[in-house]
């Protein structure tokens, strides 16, 4: 089952079931939590009935307001999560961010007359970028903005977070045995009920992309009950003065990087992949390589400029190059 349009993607799912009538049920239930989940986390359109982050942005600098449950959910998940990536990912970056997507906006519709965000908007954006002045109501469920300038963006986190949240309730429906796919972001469940020990999941060749290949790789990983996830440089870009610029922004220099070109995190928990796979993304290999390998149940390969792969040494069991397989 494929569908397009959630969280900007098409999100494909792989199921075994015993009916067909099962695989029914449980994927047009998982289309339909994957469905609300981007209209809780969309920060550029609003959506009826639900006071999800675009409203939130637009209501809370003015006071107190209630918010969907979920969205709680995550903003407390990132109060918790994000001090752990050493100042690399920063969800209320939304002012900074906003500056960048205008100038993608604009260079896509009207490239001669683009221009990138000067270096005076970006930093005077980044004044209102504190996290601590997103004040939180669990309770009530409200959030107030004491900083009415603030923008949260939950980019860099709710795309995995959404996925874990469907895998997780997949895995207690009657088709446990799936993987959902949703662009740069993999969560694989119980194994294939065909006699295969785990799924395969090929590592996106950044060049393959770009020069409209999409069906090279250069990797695949074995995986089951764990996460896939991939930032790079090569999806979400435009390009000028022969510049390509991605989305990737960093909250020290507030442009984006130019470390490498993708770098892939496998973990179990989809949501913490993705914000360190954006963590990792901006930093330099060898400072990502010592602070992944600090992490407990993490792993991570790296596409670096040269088209050179490096990974840590507990993805290796997974990798195809290194002798891997479905059994």
């Amino acid at each position: 089952m494929s569908f397009f349009g959630t969280f900007d993607t098409i999100i494909t799912i792989i199921g075994y079931a015993r009916e067909e009538a099962t695989f029914e049920k449980v994927t047009q239930e998982a289309k339909r939590r994957f469905e609300r989940l981007h209209a809780v986390f969309d920060n550029y359109n609003a959506h009826e009935g639900v006071n999800g982050l675009f409203f939130m942005n637009r209501e809370a600098p003015r006071g107190p307001v209630r918010v969907e449950p979920e969205l709680m959910d995550l903003l407390q998940y990132c109060k918790e999560a994000q001090p752990q990536t050493k100042g690399t990912v920063n969800v209320a970056l939304g002012a900074v961010l906003r500056l960048w997507h205008a100038f993608r906006d604009d260079a896509e519709y009207d490239p001669a007359a683009a221009s990138l965000p000067s270096m005076e908007a970006l930093r005077a954006a980044a004044d209102h970028t504190d996290f601590d002045q997103v004040l939180l109501d669990p309770e009530g469920n409200t959030v107030t903005y004491l900083d009415p300038r603030i923008r949260i963006d939950v980019g860099s986190v709710a795309k995995g977070y959404a996925a874990q949240l469907v895998a997780e309730w997949m895995l207690a429906s009657d088709m446990p045995s799936f993987i959902i796919s949703a662009g740069g972001n993999v969560v694989a469940g119980n194994p294939p009920r065909d006699g295969r020990l785990r799924w395969g999941v090929a590592v996106q060749d950044p060049d393959g992309l770009i020069l409209g290949n999409a069906a090279g790789s250069l990797e695949t990983l074995f995986v089951s009950n764990l996460s896939v996830v991939t930032s790079g440089d090569y999806q979400r870009y435009v390009v000028l003065d022969g510049v390509r610029y991605h989305h990737i922004i960093s909250p020290d220099t507030l442009m984006p990087t130019d470390y490498m070109r993708a770098v892939t995190i496998v973990t179990e928990d989809s949501g913490w992949a993705d914000i360190l796979s954006t963590a990792v993304f901006l930093m330099p290999y060898e400072q990502g390589r010592a602070f992944v390998d600090s992490l407990d149940g993490v792993e991570a390969l790296w596409v670096l400029h040269d088209s050179t792969v490096a990974m840590t040494d507990g993805m290796l069991p997974m990798a195809k190059s290194a002798g891997a397989t479905s059994k």
